[in-house]
């Protein structure tokens, strides 16, 4: 398993399904530096992890291997991440920012 799929796997880990409750999004992840691309899926308080570009994403986040790992295990702020242009975000920003309800550190 990759250091990347190890870091996808820990924020579902991280995974609150309380803030889930009654929501049905779809947020893609580009790994640009490994050409992979991930999404959660989260759906009425659940999250599920698909490998591959999903269609229907909400909002897509891109950035490298080194940013998602930093994110994931709390050494890196996503939003400080966003500012210093190591992290994109394609379609509703403002979904993003859920990601922290979603997966509290």
């Amino acid at each position: 398993m990759s250091d990347v799929a190890k870091a996808v796997e820990a924020m579902k880990a991280k995974f609150n399904p309380a803030a889930a409750a009654g929501l049905d999004l779809v947020f893609g992840f580009d790994i640009t530096d490994e050409d992979k691309k991930y999404a959660l899926i989260i759906k009425d308080g659940t999250c599920d992890i698909q490998e591959g570009e999903n269609p229907d994403a909400n909002c897509t986040l891109v950035l490298d291997s080194e940013t998602l790992k930093g994110i994931v295990s709390g050494e890196t702020d996503g939003m400080q991440a966003f500012m210093g242009g190591k992290l994109r975000v394609e379609g509703d920003m403002m979904l993003s920012m859920k990601l922290s309800e979603l997966f509290p550190s």
